[in-house]
């Protein structure tokens, strides 16, 4: 392929579910290299199976993308020249293909029944043979075909495999090679018409212009049946897309990311407060760097930084503390006023505020105090809970941790020192309380302040205590230590 086209991209999901962390990196290395390059990132939905892709499944995939910040150039809702880009809108394009491929000669009707194929599978096994279709229709007599045709059978269109080899570079793994006896005959559309992948996804690159394919290393087999589509279509092989399979994203114990080691779906982290830019920042990581041993990125960064060429071919392994050291940077790397807008989503959603305008106030002033303290956002409401609860109770598992009399004797020191103070801020909280526990009671801070802090807070958790004193007020203060101590 020409090195001075303009470079065209595709993400190009199934949404059989919740897009996972897989298909992100994917889409995310596709959007990155489309905008490093100047090109075109096109969006295309691979929804031909109605029985698992629906239409709740496709919409979560668009506004998965557009929480990520994922922009695309042509796809749903942005339109483009080469459209529709839901594959279910194109199935006559798809039959048209496949009757052209039948009346050149590069495919043909099978009309093998699923049960002769498996039953044919399992003698090739059993005789130490690749399994694979054995070519039996290929060449069937014109009674042959009456004959299955009287019986009622409906045949699929199958596509010829020459002899030979299929060779490409691949722009991660160098040059790959698929001897032919390894690649049978195989499947473009079903009895019913419909088209199956390897039809729907080479002629939709094909039309759509698309130059380079960046895709999962799980895709890698099936390239040489779309290259043999692509030559099926007449495209110059200087034309056909340039191929980059990523590496596959392993969980800890060095087995394929799943539900089992290690959670997949974006909408887990989106809901457990991960921040879009956190997400994006690791997931870049897994499998390509940008040198420097610089892990924490921004998304501008990163489409100054991408190439193909610094991807690795080796699996990357999914890093959940090492993602939640990224979010935690970026959480704290963000001004108040945005801090304060992804925040109040989760505030709103536990129920710890209504959203009125004082609730909110109270927010923005609490936030600055635990922006160091949060790895993710969904922590934030258990954090402040405390200060916007009415009717405030301990909870019995921490309200046994301070019935000692040691606890009961700084809760008792620490109300008479403040009660009389008349400014109160978190200055003159903390240095009246460290004189009063800390030099004269003798205590390490530790044992000092953990009972002061269930008392007001609810739990040993929670922001930093003077300040926490402060926004609480001293009324509230006062009376939730009287309540602790009357205990």
């Amino acid at each position: 392929m020409s090195n001075n086209k303009l470079v065209r991209v595709r993400f190009a999901p199934s949404p059989t579910g919740d897009l996972h962390v897989g298909n992100i990196r994917t889409a995310l290395f596709d959007w990155a290299y489309a905008r490093h390059t100047g090109g075109k990132l096109v969006f295309r939905i691979e929804d031909t199976d109605k029985d698992r892709v629906t239409d709740e499944y496709i919409q979560a995939a668009i506004e998965t993308l557009k929480w990520l910040g994922l922009n695309w150039d042509e796809g749903p809702e942005v339109g483009g020249e080469f459209g529709p880009y839901l594959q279910s809108q194109r199935l006559d394009i798809y039959s048209t293909w496949a009757q052209k491929f039948l009346d050149q000669g590069d495919a043909y009707h099978c009309y093998c029944s699923s049960e002769e194929l498996e039953e044919r599978r399992q003698l090739q096994m059993k005789n130490n043979k690749a399994p694979g279709y054995d070519g039996k229709c290929r060449d069937l007599s014109n009674t042959q075909i009456d004959q299955y045709k009287d019986g009622g059978r409906k045949p699929v269109v199958r596509m010829r495999m020459p002899q030979g080899e299929t060779v490409f570079n691949d722009l991660i793994r160098g040059e790959v090679k698929f001897d032919h006896e390894f690649v049978p005959d195989f499947v473009l559309a079903r009895a019913d018409g419909s088209p199956l992948y390897t039809l729907a996804v080479a002629v939709d690159d094909v039309l759509m212009k698309i130059t380079h394919v960046l895709r999962g290393e799980d895709l890698l087999s099936s390239t040489p049946r779309q290259i043999r589509v692509y030559q099926a279509m007449g495209v110059n092989p200087e034309e056909y897309p340039l191929f980059a399979h990523l590496p596959f994203v392993m969980g800890q114990d060095n087995t394929k990311l799943s539900k089992r080691n290690g959670e997949v779906s974006i909408a887990w982290y989106r809901e457990q407060g991960y921040l879009p830019e956190a997400i994006c920042n690791y997931l870049a990581l897994l499998g390509w760097s940008p040198g420097d041993d610089k892990e924490n990125i921004t998304m501008e960064e990163l489409v100054q930084l991408f190439t193909v060429e610094r991807v690795n071919s080796s699996p990357a392994r999914f890093d959940m503390k090492k993602l939640e050291a990224i979010n935690g940077d970026k959480i704290r790397a963000l001004t108040l006023e945005k801090f304060l807008e992804w925040s109040l989503p989760f505030l709103l959603k536990s129920g710890v505020i209504s959203g009125t305008s004082d609730e909110i106030s109270v927010v923005k002033s609490a936030l600055p105090i635990i922006q160091e303290r949060i790895v993710t956002l969904a922590e934030i409401p258990a954090m402040l809970n405390f200060l916007f609860m009415k009717n405030f109770i301990v909870a019995p598992d921490e309200l046994s941790k301070i019935k000692d009399d040691s606890s009961q004797q700084v809760l008792k020191v620490a109300l008479a020192k403040v009660a009389p103070l008349d400014s109160w801020n978190h200055a003159n909280i903390e240095s009246t309380l460290r004189v009063a526990l800390i030099e004269e009671l003798g205590l390490k801070p530790r044992i000092a302040f953990s009972a002061l802090r269930i008392a007001v807070t609810g739990s040993h958790i929670s922001p930093p205590l003077f300040e926490s004193l402060e926004l609480l007020g001293k009324e509230r203060s006062i009376e939730r230590i009287n309540a602790v101590i009357s205990k």
